[in-house]
């Protein structure tokens, strides 16, 4: 048990027997009345993304999680495969817990979030940024940069993403997970 004054990003508490993750908090002393805490709280299974406010001083039920790399091997009928990269432990995950999975290649370390009482994966992180091989690209015309236009282009996970008319087939580019967004041409 802890109670409001250990309220952090990245605390988990259980809710009603789901799990949160804290996002936000705002401690608040009001000049009149008792003093809170503003969460932002994301469920870790569905995503969805809820607020909350505690009055100070009470007891909230938090979750010891861990976080370990594994890393991943290849996708079958099973599911996810990824491997321990610690005790080289294979584990299969379904694809709705991984966060980004459009974006996930062969040999890619990943950050796993576990119940640490229970030893049950909650859900996949990938990184926050992937350097990804474009496989096909409509050409870009010279010229064509002096606006912001975009064209979709599909790179080497099989995902979708939409980048400037500059970025040709063959090149690598950087994409944000969270969002599936370009970020950068990578420079070889």
């Amino acid at each position: 048990m802890a109670t409001t004054a250990d309220i952090k990003n990245g605390l988990c508490l259980d809710i009603d027997g789901q799990y949160y993750v804290i996002t936000e908090f705002l401690h608040v002393k009001p000049g009149k009345g008792p003093a809170f805490v503003r969460t932002k709280l994301k469920n870790v299974v569905t995503g969805r993304t809820i607020d909350r406010t505690f009055n100070a001083g009470i007891r909230i039920d938090d979750v010891r999680i861990e976080r370990r790399e594994y890393q991943f091997l290849y996708k079958d009928e099973a599911g996810y495969n990824f491997m321990n990269n610690e005790d080289y432990e294979q584990v299969s995950v379904n694809k709705d817990i991984i966060n980004g999975v459009d974006f996930i290649k062969e040999g890619m370390i990943c950050e796993v979030v576990i119940h640490a009482l229970s030893e049950t994966i909650l859900f996949v992180d990938l990184p926050a940024q992937v350097a990804l091989l474009i496989t096909y690209s409509e050409p870009g015309l010279k010229g064509d940069t002096a606006t912001n236009a975009t064209k979709p282009a599909t790179v080497e996970s099989g995902a979708t993403v939409r980048v400037p008319l500059f970025i040709n087939e063959g090149e690598t580019i950087k994409v944000d997970t969270r969002n599936g967004s370009y970020v950068e041409r990578v420079k070889s």
